[in-house]
């Protein structure tokens, strides 16, 4: 059985880097006024519920000189950011609408202008602090010729190690901790560059955590090693999942599931008791957009995610499929850690959230999905079917990535399943269960005894003046003799809070078009989306560069309570010639 607490097994979390977030300055010195960037996680906070997250891990917050991992003050957020005032009442609003909070702690080391390493080059050997870091030398330079040397966390001389083998630094950090909890009622830690990390340093914040809050809960940042070294039950409750992560965005681009169920299978077998930390992409790798050499497969990415063992995380923006690649030098980070404006995201791909939503909606009204056990059924190079079990439930998992649809026959004590994704239902002839599922798409198949989860009402779409839309294509599937159960995709929220589509408002074909935001479009036409038949709206800005953009129907039409202002998202200026 899994050491974590219970509620990280309901859980889905959303990663966010809040210095690039937030669109901070690079650097502390050039914040010259009053912030409170912060704040705007809780505009995020109707999208988040809409995805079904329910944690939210927050990146570095505290103040620093850089890019938050050099910590200059633990108890103060970044004037960047905002105040303590202002991260309270984060916490709360989250806290309000079910959502925990983990902050990441970066124990190991501190910044240059950590008060305590100021007085060391104050006051040299004659500093109070001089046990607080490691392997100082008075008779060496360091790369800032300070006059002595120090130990820098992996070579870089802006992190000072800290000596966690010195009780006065575990006391300084615990202290904070407990600040952290008191002040603003944190669910959890994430602990940077954990394996750097003094073992009994991690047992006794472990030790000390628990007792204030029984529920809490650890996670280490690991990239390789064993990791039953860092969870278990006097340390961490899991780590960060660097080899399926790894498998996943492989997995795919050489269209090779054995890849993938090798790992998941290796990892039961070695830490099937650690509820591991799952992820497709974070703060210091490529977007998994930007992996994929097909782009096609980022669904089939998603669904794996959420069905294997662990909890899955999805880092800001990537469930609209935007891309960051990894670069070199000091600039090497920007691209993968970008601010974002929710409404105005470019390029977004709103199936991809939908598909994400449905994903957090399923994971979170089956047990099986978060505890079961794991079998794999049926597995090929292109093609993976497992399924996890818990108290006699079964749900099966689908993956295709061939180059065609592709037929899955295997057994199930179910007489007909339903596909939660998409709502299809299938029957089952005898025991004998025959499910095809077309190429780079993934079916989350369950009993379709099982009651469909209740909807939300979705706003009634305007009327448009363009012809009705064409039936899907079909897909290859047993027929269907009664209505499907609806598919789990929770209305999706975004942005500046929609107030719905006036009565009698239509597209304009051919229209100029301006944001609320600032920014002119031409409405070209509207167009249908190939699965689901929505309409969406392609339009054209024209200012800057030209650039087409697809954007739902009824969203184009909404209007938008912008601060208290109701107005149009895009407001029609004129019928162009």
């Amino acid at each position: 059985m899994s050491n974590s607490p219970q509620w990280i097994k309901k859980s889905a979390i959303y990663h966010i880097y809040p210095m690039g977030f937030c669109g901070c300055e690079r650097t502390r010195a050039e914040c010259t006024s009053e912030q409170h960037r912060i704040r705007k996680i809780i505009e995020w906070v109707p999208h988040l519920k809409s995805m079904h997250i329910n944690a939210v891990y927050l990146g570095p917050i505290f103040e620093s000189a850089a890019h938050g991992y050099d910590t200059t003050d633990y108890k103060k957020i970044d004037a960047r950011l905002g105040t303590n005032e202002d991260f309270k009442d984060v916490c709360k609003a989250l806290h309000d609408n079910g959502i925990r909070v983990i902050l990441d702690g970066v124990f190991n080391h501190v910044g240059r202008e950590h008060a305590a390493f100021k007085d060391v080059c104050a006051n040299r050997n004659n500093s109070r602090y001089c046990g607080w870091f490691c392997n100082l030398n008075f008779g060496g330079n360091s790369p800032y010729n300070d006059g002595f040397w120090y130990e820098g966390w992996n070579n870089c001389y802006d992190l000072v190690k800290l000596n966690l083998r010195n009780n006065e630094v575990v006391e300084y950090l615990l202290d904070a901790v407990k600040m952290w909890i008191d002040e603003w009622d944190i669910d959890g830690i994430r602990f940077d560059a954990a394996d750097c990390l003094d073992n009994d340093f991690i047992k006794r914040i472990h030790t000390f955590t628990r007792n204030m809050k029984p529920d809490f809960w650890l996670m280490g940042e690991i990239i390789h090693g064993d990791y039953r070294r860092w969870a278990n039950p006097e340390m961490f409750d899991c780590v960060t999942n660097y080899q399926c992560y790894k498998g996943i965005y492989s997995s795919h681009n050489d269209r090779n599931y054995f890849e993938i169920a090798h790992s998941i299978e290796y990892q039961l077998g070695q830490y099937g008791d650690i509820y591991m930390y799952n992820f497709v992409d974070n703060h210091d790798v490529a977007r998994l957009a930007s992996q994929l050499t097909d782009y096609d497969r980022i669904g089939c990415c998603y669904t794996l995610m959420y069905t294997m063992y662990g909890v899955p995380s999805i880092y800001y923006g990537s469930e609209f499929g935007i891309k960051g690649a990894k670069g070199r030098g000091a600039d090497a980070d920007i691209a993968i850690r970008p601010c974002l404006e929710l409404d105005d995201i470019p390029g977004r791909d709103d199936a991809l959230l939908a598909h994400i939503s449905a994903l957090g909606a399923i994971r979170s009204e089956l047990p099986a999905l978060q505890s079961g056990a794991y079998k794999k059924i049926d597995l090929k190079n292109q093609t993976f079917l497992y399924q996890r079990e818990l108290d006699g439930q079964v749900v099966y998992i689908a993956l295709n990535i061939s180059d065609g649809d592709y037929t899955f026959n295997f057994n199930s004590k179910y007489s007909r399943l339903a596909d939660r994704l998409t709502g299809r239902c299938f029957d089952v002839n005898g025991s004998n269960a025959s499910i095809t599922v077309p190429k780079n798409h993934s079916m989350i198949l369950v009993d379709a005894n099982l009651p469909a989860p209740k909807q939300e009402e979705k706003p009634v779409a305007a009327p448009v003046s363009t012809p009705a839309p064409m039936p899907a294509e079909p897909v290859k599937t047993e027929p269907v003799k009664e209505e499907a159960p609806a598919p789990t995709t929770a209305p999706v929220q975004k942005g500046t809070p929609s107030v719905g589509v006036p009565q009698g408002r239509k597209i304009v074909i051919g229209g100029h078009y301006r944001h609320f935001k600032g920014g002119d479009y031409v409405v070209l036409n509207v167009a249908h989306d190939h699965e689901s038949c929505e309409e969406m709206v392609v339009y054209m800005q024209i200012y800057d560069k030209p650039k087409v953009w697809v954007r739902p129907l009824n969203m184009f039409l909404e209007d938008v309570n912008d601060h208290g202002s109701i107005k149009p998202r895009f407001e029609f200026i004129e019928a162009m010639q």
